[in-house]
């Protein structure tokens, strides 16, 4: 039987790195792509093949799948769209500029590699689109505005295509993870740094007492938080099942969320995420 392939975007470390060594694992060629470099470098020590690929980068996108095909005799089996950042604030204090460049990376990148791939799968009769989205894909909290738009957006981007694709051999998948021990908070950190402007804010004291608590003290897990590998056996049922599901929810609050925002009236379901 031919070895499957899967292409994995943001494999530096969180879902991304453990998804790539569980499906290297389960005997899938698996090449867990990094932004930078130097996290290619070492995933290749690791022993996964690692191209480089930054979705803000059209060049690397091209040159990152013309490696995987060059490998695989111009096949893929899948692709899982991953790698993604947040951009911590209160949107009255997020500059457009902040905005687009968080689209750039969280949607558009998504978009532009999505677009690369489809033809590839249409030639070869199979294939599976799998996009990482979140439980801030459905329902919001304060203080994530840009994540939570670029996730929004990738609900309906994703839904749409699944609706387009209906008509041909590839699926098209949802994964929707909740609190997961991640470096997300970590890496927004430069993100918050460079865009938002707290000291200055509306809401400095809120900031001060709050949110930068939060994303500079070091702290414990929070609450009904899984780990990556809870992600990783969602996408194996997404890549493995013969007839897989529109979306996969990971962690108890996303799936507490999907079902209160179908119940609740607007105003109720916004004084439970002001709590949370």
């Amino acid at each position: 039987m031919t070895q499957k392939s899967i292409l994995i975007t943001g494999c530096s470390s969180g879902i991304g790195h453990d998804a790539a060594h569980g499906l290297k694992a389960r005997g899938w060629r698996v090449f867990a792509a990094c932004r930078k470099p130097e996290d290619c470098e070492r995933l290749r020590a690791e022993g996964l093949e690692s191209p480089h690929l930054d979705y803000d980068d059209d060049a690397t996108l091209e040159s990152a799948l013309a490696e995987v095909l060059a490998a695989t005799g111009g096949t893929l089996d899948a692709l899982f769209n991953n790698g993604a950042y947040g951009i911590p604030g209160a949107l009255e204090d997020l500059p457009r500029d902040a905005l687009r460049a968080i689209f750039e990376t969280n949607l558009f990148g998504y978009h532009a590699l999505t677009r690369r791939v489809i033809p590839v799968m249409r030639a070869q009769g199979h294939g599976r689109i799998i996009n990482c989205s979140s439980v801030l894909g459905f329902a919001t909290l304060r203080w994530r505005g840009a994540y939570n738009a670029t996730k929004f957006a990738l609900e309906g981007l994703t839904d749409t295509l699944r609706l387009e694709m209906r008509d041909t051999p590839i699926r098209v998948i949802l994964i929707e993870p909740g609190p997961i021990t991640t470096k997300i908070r970590q890496n927004s950190i430069p993100h918050f740094e460079k865009w938002i402007d707290w000291k200055n804010s509306a809401r400095a004291e809120e900031y001060r007492t709050g949110l930068r608590k939060r994303l500079y003290e070091s702290r414990g897990p929070d609450r009904f938080e899984l780990p990556p590998a809870a992600v990783t056996r969602k996408l194996i049922r997404a890549l493995e099942s013969p007839s897989p599901k529109a979306r996969y929810l990971v962690t108890t609050p996303t799936y507490v969320m999907w079902y209160l925002r179908r119940i609740l009236p607007t105003r109720a379901l916004d004084w439970i995420l002001a709590k949370s």
